[in-house]
């Protein structure tokens, strides 16, 4: 039988496939991984772990050997640094030894050289001035709820007539007046809500918001749409 086995070697900054003797001490042992993972032997803590992170045994006594852990092929020896900050591997890795730089809030408004200097010059963002542009009012328009109505169509001899249900501004369009139709046949695209906001209420497919200038208010009664082809 083979006194040799390749393991994986992980310590905090290093993983490695290593293969080692079994009749190696715990002492020897440490004096390789010392090269490996940069950690002094005084502060290395070795254990034996599964896949899944179990750990298996402790190799704490330096004059063992290797195989009195029962260590086998593609097991892991995880190596931790007990005392980092006197090991070069745990000083590069631990950041809680770094020095922070802070600065107040009111040391850095006086700079001249931030982010919030430059927006200040230039006067952007919360720094822009106030707009002497009065915000534009929504046109008045002359569409009563309830009133019968024709849509305009490009689509020659269709009637696409209805009863308005909405007239406003809305969510999914900032800008200007929408009315809102509840067609008499399924020819629309929504049941009078858009993006999770409902505006009026009617079948699905019988909905649509249009501009008032396609929007022609009078007596159109109901007229049933034949969707047939009666073309031979």
């Amino acid at each position: 039988m083979s006194s040799i086995v390749n393991v994986f070697v992980v310590s905090p900054d290093t993983r490695s496939e290593r293969r080692f003797d079994l009749h190696l001490t715990i002492a020897q042992l440490k004096a390789k991984l010392e090269l490996i993972t940069g950690i002094p032997v005084q502060n290395q803590r070795i254990s034996i772990q599964t896949d899944d992170g179990l750990s298996l045994a402790s190799l704490a006594d330096d004059a063992k050997q290797l195989g009195f852990y029962g260590l086998t092929s593609l097991q892991t020896l995880k190596v931790e640094d007990t005392n980092p900050a006197s090991s070069f591997t745990g000083q590069l890795s631990d950041v809680s030894q770094v020095e922070k730089f802070e600065l107040s809030d009111e040391a850095y408004a006086q700079r001249t050289d931030s982010v919030l200097a430059y927006k200040q010059r230039l006067g952007v963002g919360r720094f822009a001035p106030p707009s002497d542009t009065p915000p534009v009012p929504a046109p008045t328009v002359d569409i009563p709820l309830g009133a019968r109505c024709q849509v305009e169509s490009a689509e020659e001899g269709l009637h696409k007539r209805g009863t308005v249900r909405f007239v406003g501004q809305t969510a999914f369009a900032k800008v200007g007046v929408w009315v809102g139709v509840e067609y008499d046949e399924p020819i629309g695209r929504n049941d009078g809500s858009v993006q999770g906001e409902r505006y009026f209420t009617c079948p699905p497919n019988y909905g649509l918001f249009v501009r008032p200038d396609r929007v022609k208010v009078g007596d159109f009664p109901v007229e049933e749409i034949n969707f047939d082809d009666e073309e031979m």
